[in-house]
C-alpha cells in the first residue's frame, strides 16, 4: 500500500471516540439497543425526519427501501448510471429491473430529469435519486415526474449527510432517504446506515424488515419486556450493532465543524482551478438554486480536458504521492447490466473526463495548492 503523502481521504478520531466505543463494551450489550434508538433520536433531530431506522451499511439501507416499498419481478426503476453500483444492485435483488439514466451534464452529475422522463415505462414503479457529491438533484422536477406518473422516489443521500435544500434536508423529499457511513463518508463508523422518513406505516415496515420481520426487538425480550413475537413478513438482518451505533451518535456531534471545513476545502478547489484547462463538478454558479453553504460536501470532482490521458495523469499524480480515485465506472458498462444494451450519449462522453480529488477535513490549505499545482504540472508532461 502506498504511502500517500495525501490521501484521498483520511479519519481522525479522538479520546471522545474511543469512549463511546467503550460504553456498550461497559454495558454487555453489543447488538442493536439503547445506543441505536439514541442515535435515531438523533439523527431525527439532524434531519427533522419524523422517523429515523438504523442498519448495517447504506446498501442494506437501499435494500429494505426496495423491499418495503413493494418493488419485484416487473417492476422497473430507474437510476443514474454515474453512481455506485450499490444504487442498481438493490432494486435487481428484489427481483425489479433496471434502466439507466444520463447525468445532467459536465458541472452538474446529478440525474437528468428529462432523461428520467424519457426512460420512464408504464413498468416504472420507482426512482433513484441520487445527490451525487453531496449536491441536490433537481427534487422538484423529480418529484413532478413521480406524482404525475405514480411512482416512488427513493432518494440516495450515501454522499449527503446532510445536505438542505431549499431548507429541507435530503432524505425528506422523496418517499424515503437511505445514508451511508462507511469508512470514506463525511461521519462514519466503518460500516453503517440509516433510512428516514415521514411515513408512519413505511417505518414501521423498515424496522421490522431490518430484524428477520420480527414484531418485537431483541432489546425488548431481553429487557423481559416481551417473551415472543411474531413475523409478519420474511426480513433480514441489518441490524446497527451498539459499537457502530455509539461511534456515530459522537461524529455527529461533530458533523457541523467537518462539513464547515469540508466546504472550505471545496471552495478552495474551485478558486485554484478557476480559469485552468480544469473544471470543478458543481463550482459556483453551476446550480444558482444551491447554497454552497447548505451542502454537506463528500467529494471534490473534476473534469480533464478533452482528449487528455487520465491513467497517464493519475500515475503522475501517484507519483508524487498524492492519491486520486474515480467515481464512478459507469454501472450499464459493467458486464452485470449490458443487457439489454442502453446508449447514454452524453454520460458515456464525460465519464473518461472525470477524476476525484483528496478531500477530507484535516486537509490544510497547503494541501489543496499542493494537489492543484501538482494536477496542472502533470497534465502539461
Amino acid at each position: 500500500m502506498p504511502d500517500w503523502r495525501i490521501p484521498l481521504f483520511d479519519v481522525t478520531f479522538g479520546p471522545e471516540d474511543e469512549a463511546a466505543v467503550l460504553r456498550p463494551l461497559r454495558a454487555g450489550w453489543l447488538t442493536m439497543g439503547e445506543e441505536a434508538l439514541r442515535l435515531e433520536e438523533d439523527l431525527c433531530r439532524h434531519t427533522g425526519a419524523k422517523h429515523a431506522i438504523a442498519v448495517s451499511s447504506g446498501t442494506a439501507a437501499l435494500h429494505l427501501a426496495c423491499m418495503a416499498l413493494g418493488l419485484g419481478r416487473g417492476d422497473e426503476v430507474l437510476c443514474p448510471t454515474l453512481t455506485f453500483v450499490a444504487c442498481a444492485n438493490a432494486p435487481r435483488a428484489v427481483g425489479a429491473s433496471v434502466r439507466f439514466c444520463e447525468s445532467c451534464g459536465p458541472q452538474d452529475l446529478t440525474v437528468d430529469p428529462a432523461s428520467l422522463r424519457e426512460q420512464a415505462t408504464g413498468r416504472t414503479r420507482a426512482i433513484m435519486a441520487v445527490h451525487y457529491g453531496g449536491f441536490p438533484c433537481r427534487m422538484e422536477e423529480i418529484l413532478a415526474l413521480a406524482r404525475e406518473q405514480n411512482i416512488f422516489v427513493i432518494e440516495d443521500c450515501a454522499h449527503a449527510v446532510f445536505t438542505t435544500y431549499r431548507g429541507r434536508t435530503l432524505g425528506r423529499w422523496g418517499h424515503v432517504g437511505c445514508f451511508s457511513f462507511y469508512s470514506n463518508k463525511n461521519i462514519t463508523c466503518g460500516e453503517g446506515g440509516a433510512l428516514i422518513t415521514e411515513d408512519d406505516a413505511l417505518a414501521g415496515k423498515l424496522r421490522r424488515l431490518r430484524s428477520h420481520g420480527m414484531t418485537v426487538p431483541t432489546l425488548d425480550r431481553h429487557k423481559g419486556r416481551a417473551f415472543t413475537y411474531e413475523v409478519e413478513q420474511p426480513g433480514l438482518n441489518y441490524r446497527l450493532d451498539e459499537v457502530r451505533a455509539a461511534l456515530l451518535r459522537v461524529q455527529l456531534s461533530k458533523l457541523p465543524r467537518l462539513l464547515a471545513r469540508r466546504r472550505e476545502i471545496f471552495a478552495l478547489y474551485g478558486e485554484l482551478l478557476e480559469g485552468s484547462p480544469v473544471r470543478l463538478a458543481f463550482a459556483r454558479g453551476v446550480r444558482p438554486d444551491v447554497a454552497l453553504s447548505d451542502v454537506g460536501v463528500h467529494i471534490a470532482v473534476v473534469l480533464l480536458p478533452e482528449g487528455a490521458d487520465r491513467e497517464a495523469v493519475v500515475e503522475r499524480v501517484k507519483g508524487a504521492g498524492i492519491q486520486t480515485s474515480l467515481h464512478y465506472p459507469l454501472i450499464h458498462l459493467f458486464a452485470a447490466y449490458r443487457e439489454p444494451r442502453q446508449s447514454l450519449p452524453r454520460t458515456e462522453a464525460l465519464a473518461p473526463r472525470l477524476l476525484t480529488l483528496p478531500l477530507y477535513p484535516a486537509m490544510t490549505d497547503a494541501d489543496v495548492r499542493l494537489v492543484v499545482a501538482t494536477l496542472l504540472s502533470c497534465l502539461r508532461q
